[in-house]
């Protein structure tokens, strides 16, 4: 009988022990996805701030070409200009043909 009742007490203990352990784990991932999902909030807010800043700035550039490619086009249209009227092929243009022009130019292309 003392055989039978020490298995039992082992497997006891060894059954408790376990679920102990189980426990513990378990435990150990609760506490740890909250800071991992507080890690991975600060991560995703910091990279949407960068991807914001990326935007912001390619916005920024994408102005300054649209300027310089105006001016550029503007000038173009003065050198036609100038060079139709040295030829004596057509009557200089007045600015807001220059800006007619201009419009159709982009119309166009786009």
């Amino acid at each position: 009988m003392s055989r039978p009742w020490v298995l039992v007490f082992l497997l006891l203990l060894i059954v408790f022990t376990s679920q102990f352990e189980w426990k513990q784990q378990f435990g150990n991932e609760i506490e740890a996805s909250p800071g991992i999902s507080r890690k991975e909030q600060f991560v995703s807010k910091r990279e949407e701030a960068i991807k914001e800043k990326i935007i912001l700035s390619q916005e920024k550039n994408i102005q300054k070409l649209n300027e310089l490619v105006r001016s550029l086009r503007e000038q173009l249209l003065q050198c036609r200009s100038e060079n139709d009227g040295a030829n004596g092929t057509s009557i200089p243009l007045t600015e807001t043909e220059h800006l007619h022009e201009l419009e159709l130019q982009q119309i166009l292309e786009d």
